[in-house]
């Protein structure tokens, strides 16, 4: 069962929260939309905090359940519910509540009935009472869609288990040494030195050390590109495709004189402002990765490139029913543009790491293969506990390892020197 989240008043939220979590889920699986992006509209109109989290909440917890949701819709009906009827998406967005949130049946069907005004609400009544009254529950593991299993092939017995309920808070700290203090302080527990991983439930803005600037969020994953890197010493490094900035604020605490980019100006405003919060320093610029000059060469480039993002299914389920063949050979186009340029803002002796937060070969081992440089393989050592590199010298993460810690997001990560 699915926590649900300690701010939340115990007693079910109103109707705004469930009409906002229904326009949410259309805004994703109709339009194709990401959940970020489809949270501004769908939540506008909604002051109410805790009615803003319980729609993610229900929405998340319907996605990443939703093959297995809809079995048990069909196992109810006479006939089967078009994929994109409205009776469909508010039978997953009730059951979702009541089989993974433990919101009371009579408080689901009280609220659920009420988005389906001039449409089919007897059926859904009899759909639901039918399912409750058989006590179903759902398995122990979610289901992948068809074109996901296609995908990944063997990987999903892996992955799906690290799938079946969102993932913890990790954050990573400004200062390693202070790693069993911040565990101490924040009832949390640590996977390497510099991280630091907490239940979720807290307002992260409310948790100690957010205001001084202690730490921010950022997945144990995540964090594995510019911790190969090492420090800094003074020596310059080249963020590409910097925001939302947690990379940039690993290496600006490591000793590197970093210099961030990223195309998007409203991306680069939360760089500002988490190095504005933890009092880090970096160079910022607005330019397209692609094509960007400079006289300069520096003496590392951290290229974490834009990716489908199917690695952070955990977190953000919608992939796992968005993203499709064509988004990844988009991507994978992109990622090769992105390649060939970081390497050439390289100055002799330097490194380069390649890091996307996908799953999808074509975006990872795929690429990795087609760069020309000195491999330096990574170590053991070099990772947490648990997590081993593979033969090439590069790092596979899913969602399913370190499953018995509360897992980690989905990454690919290589490393290599451009010789002297």
């Amino acid at each position: 069962m699915a926590q649900r989240p300690a701010f939340l008043s115990s007693d079910p939220a109103g109707l705004p929260a469930r009409r906002a979590a229904l326009r949410l889920m259309d805004a994703v699986l109709r339009r194709g939309e990401t959940l970020d992006v489809a949270e501004h509209a769908a939540l506008q109109g909604i002051r109410n905090p805790a009615d803003k989290a319980l729609a993610r909440a229900i929405v998340g917890e319907a996605l990443r359940w939703l093959v297995d949701l809809d079995a048990l819709i069909d196992s109810a009906t006479r006939m089967p519910l078009a994929p994109d009827a409205k009776a469909r998406a508010v039978l997953r967005l009730m059951l979702a509540q009541w089989l993974r949130l433990d919101t009371p049946p009579h408080a689901v069907v009280a609220t659920g009935l009420e988005l389906l005004d001039g449409g089919p609400r007897r059926l859904a009544h009899g759909v639901f009472s039918t399912l409750n009254k058989q006590a179903v529950t759902l398995p122990q593991v979610p289901t992948l869609p068809d074109r996901v299993q296609a995908r990944w092939g063997a990987l999903v017995a892996e992955v799906a288990p690290g799938l079946a309920s969102p993932p913890p808070l990790d954050l990573t700290l400004k200062d390693p040494a202070a790693t069993a203090e911040w565990a101490g302080r924040l009832g949390g527990t640590s996977l390497m030195p510099g991280h630091v991983r907490l239940a979720r439930g807290t307002r992260v803005e409310d948790l100690a050390g957010y205001a001084e600037g202690a730490w921010w969020v950022q997945d144990l994953a995540a964090s594995l590109p510019a911790r190969l890197l090492g420090p800094g010493e003074g020596r310059s490094v080249l963020d590409l495709c910097c925001a939302p900035g947690g990379k940039t604020l690993q290496l600006a605490a490591a000793g590197w004189q970093v210099t961030g980019l990223d195309s998007s100006a409203k991306r680069l405003q939360r760089v500002e402002q988490n190095l504005a919060r933890t009092g880090l320093a970096a160079d910022l610029v607005q330019a397209d990765a692609r094509t960007w000059g400079t006289a300069e060469r520096f003496d590392a480039v951290l290229l974490d490139a834009p990716c489908t993002a199917t690695g952070t299914c955990r977190r953000h389920p919608d992939v796992l029913h968005r993203i499709g063949q064509g988004h990844i050979t988009d991507m994978a186009a992109l990622q090769a543009d992105l390649l060939v340029h970081a390497q050439s803002l390289l100055r002799p002796g330097g490194m380069l790491v390649y890091a996307t937060c996908s799953l999808e070969p074509q975006e990872g081992e795929a690429q990795a293969a087609t760069v020309p440089l000195t491999p330096a393989p990574v170590t053991e050592q070099d990772l947490p506990a648990g997590i081993a590199p593979t033969p090439e010298g590069w790092v596979r993460t899913h969602p399913g390892m370190l499953a018995q810690h509360g897992g980690l997001d989905g990454f690919f990560i290589a490393r290599w020197h451009l010789s002297a």
